[in-house]
């Protein structure tokens, strides 16, 4: 049976280049553009009668920025699941974008095949960050409040001595940018089983997404 195409809502103020997304995106079968909004309000107000599966989410709006209005978006549309998708390479933005809840990070700079393959990793819960941002994961990290700069915990009070084994095993593939179907390939072990266990590090390390996660342990290795 085919999968239905992911319903998805196009925030940015740029008119010409939002109908080029929409335009693209509706060439491919994937996916299903179910609206569009040039600021946050009329994306609250989109999101909140669509319940789109994924949000395309510039941060250069007028106004409320789109980092800004992911609490909103949130609020009307928990369902879906946001994708930054903008010009800032500021860490400072990707910090922001992460504490609110963004699932991903993306540049416009990304071609389409980067741009597809992300909504469908935004789709089902997996992280994406462009690769012109990595290098600064640890930065942004540690703008959440929880990198070098703050105050070690004691090593028994760091949360990551709550993980097990596996579990340690696991947020390294998550680090390293893997899905869960690759994890579940690399160890051996059902997807399902890589699902129940990712929740469990989300819910030991007090993050609430997988690029939280893959921030978490990338500061912790260098």
């Amino acid at each position: 049976m085919t999968a239905p195409p992911i319903r998805v809502l196009v925030v940015d103020d740029h008119t010409l280049f939002r109908r080029g997304l929409t335009a693209l995106l509706a060439g491919d079968a994937r996916f299903a553009v179910v609206g569009e909004a040039g600021d946050a309000s009329e994306a609250q107000r989109r999101a909140a009668a669509l319940q789109p599966d994924v949000i395309l989410l510039d941060n250069h709006l007028p106004g409320v920025s789109g980092v800004d209005a992911l609490a909103g978006l949130r609020e009307v549309a928990p369902g879906s699941r946001v994708l930054m998708l903008t010009v800032s390479e500021d860490e400072r933005d990707l910090a922001a974008a992460l504490r609110g809840g963004a699932h991903g990070y993306l540049l416009k700079t990304a071609d389409s095949d980067m741009l597809a393959s992300a909504i469908e990793r935004t789709m089902r819960g997996e992280s994406t960050i462009s690769p012109e941002m990595t290098g600064k994961l640890v930065t942004a990290f540690q703008a959440l409040g929880t990198g070098a700069d703050a105050a070690a915990p004691a090593p028994d009070a760091d949360p990551i001595h709550r993980l097990s084994p596996r579990e340690h095993e696991i947020l390294g593939h998550i680090a390293r940018g893997a899905s869960n179907t690759e994890i579940a390939r690399a160890l051996d072990i059902a997807e399902t089983t890589v699902k129940i266990h990712v929740q469990h590090i989300l819910r030991k390390l007090n993050l609430t997404s997988r690029v939280q996660a893959a921030v978490y342990a990338t500061a912790r290795t260098g």
